[in-house]
């Protein structure tokens, strides 16, 4: 089988793979969408329909468990979510099983398509309260297939040790190791629940100036809901992070795992820039965060203070 990865994901390979398997579709234009994902290469086809194709071996596993979860996720959301519409096999051409959804129409969240921040943090708060009520019986547990998202911090623990230390010159590690062992200190006592896994402003379409649909299921899983509050750090400025907050029914142990996941997440963030230069900031922007990565982690300390 050939390897692909994500730079030979080009709009002839993704024709072909529909010429070859969904011929229906063969004559519909296959264009690149404005704002792409890392862990899957998206086409519109046409004007009603997309192609996702995973852009590594490791996201494989996300397209038959968005086959098969989706639609029953979408009967109990308040808004839009991805629809199926066919599944592609691996050939000679691509060696990942792909899909085929439903178009929907939008723009990812950022501040100035937004009507109003507490609106939107209210709403956010809706969907995942609405995603967390779904039957989770035979759903997904953390793992591999969506990079523990879910599931218990420790599996992070070395390596957001480090990267405090890595990030000594511009943080207070001491500050930063209470905040991290805070979060270490508790575990999700309740029923496992749904979790989307990556609740970014990238992942939020907006039309109208209010949230339409959540997108990218990939990272999905029945677990600890924590992971799924990183919004409030990263994209929601005081008030409406207390609405955000508010609106949703968590105790602080909660909360302090959901410092943890951003304090990770903004960390290694800090310290790969630091690494790769020479724009620090150029990740955060691709998740759409409305904070750097270095204003994400002092936000979160400033709680932890």
């Amino acid at each position: 089988m050939i390897e692909v990865d994500k730079r030979d994901i080009t709009p002839a390979v993704a024709a072909g793979l529909v010429a070859a398997q969904f011929p229906q579709w063969a004559e519909l234009p296959v264009v690149p969408v404005a704002t792409d994902g890392w862990d899957n290469t998206t086409f519109r086809l046409g004007e009603k329909l997309s192609i996702r194709l995973p852009s590594d071996d490791d996201y494989a596993e996300q397209v038959e468990k968005e086959q098969r979860w989706l639609p029953i996720l979408a009967e109990h959301l308040p808004v839009r979510i991805p629809e199926p519409v066919a599944v592609g096999r691996p050939d000679d051409r691509f060696p990942r099983p792909w899909s085929i959804y439903r178009w929907i129409d939008g723009e990812t969240a950022a501040v100035d398509r937004i009507r109003d921040l507490t609106e939107l943090a209210t709403d956010l708060a809706g969907f995942l309260t609405a995603l967390e009520a779904v039957d989770a019986s035979g759903g997904p547990p953390p793992g591999a297939h969506n990079f523990f998202r879910g599931g218990p911090l420790t599996v992070y623990d070395a390596e957001c040790r480090a990267a405090i230390e890595r990030a000594a010159d511009v943080i207070d590690v001491a500050v930063a190791g209470r905040a991290w062992e805070a979060a270490l200190a508790s575990t999700w006592e309740w029923p496992p629940v749904w979790v989307h896994g990556d609740v970014a402003p990238s992942n939020l379409l907006v039309g109208g100036g209010v949230l339409r649909a959540v997108i990218d299921f990939g990272c999905s899983a029945v677990g600890d809901p924590a992971c799924d509050l990183v919004m409030a750090w990263t994209f929601f400025d005081d008030d409406s992070r207390a609405v955000f907050r508010d609106a949703l029914d968590f105790d602080e142990a909660t909360w302090s795992r959901a410092r943890g996941w951003a304090l990770w997440k903004a960390l290694i963030t800090v310290v790969h820039a630091s690494a790769t230069g020479p724009d620090p900031d150029a990740a955060a922007r691709r998740w759409g965060w409305r904070f750097s990565a270095l204003d994400v982690v002092e936000s979160v300390l400033a709680e932890q203070a």
